[in-house]
């Protein structure tokens, strides 16, 4: 199957909206520092998949796993692999949401770190 000549552009324009799997590529492979050629590899599917899955709406809520199984399942890609790329990226977006706001829990994982003791020190 040939790809259309709009596939890129519009691939590319996906990255512009928060709603689109483009756009949390995009983020993912910031957070990565990797190359579009990068992330297809790690997806398992070629460049032009890829752009494919870049035009998808971003699964959310409470169907997020079904969402993502469908959509990994229309393109030909391991469900398990995009779950994971979107699993990663959506525990960073809320750490950085946390960071963001001051939230004291956020305060109370960095104080628990800092409780305990390292195992080079000396204890008293």
């Amino acid at each position: 199957m040939t790809n259309p000549e709009w596939l890129e552009l519009a691939a590319r324009r996906s990255k512009s909206e928060a709603w689109m799997l483009g756009h949390a590529f995009d983020k993912y492979r910031q957070l990565e520092g990797m190359s579009e050629e990068g992330l297809a590899k790690e997806l398992g599917c070629s460049v032009e998949t890829l752009n494919w899955l870049a035009l998808c709406r971003r699964p959310e809520g409470e169907h997020f796993n079904e969402q993502t199984t469908a959509i990994a399942e229309r393109h030909g890609v391991d469900d398990y692999l995009l779950l994971q790329v979107l699993g990663r990226l959506k525990v960073v977006e809320v750490f950085q949401e946390s960071s963001a706001d001051g939230s004291a829990q956020q305060g109370g994982v960095l104080m628990a770190a800092q409780d305990r003791e390292r195992d080079d020190e000396p204890q008293t």
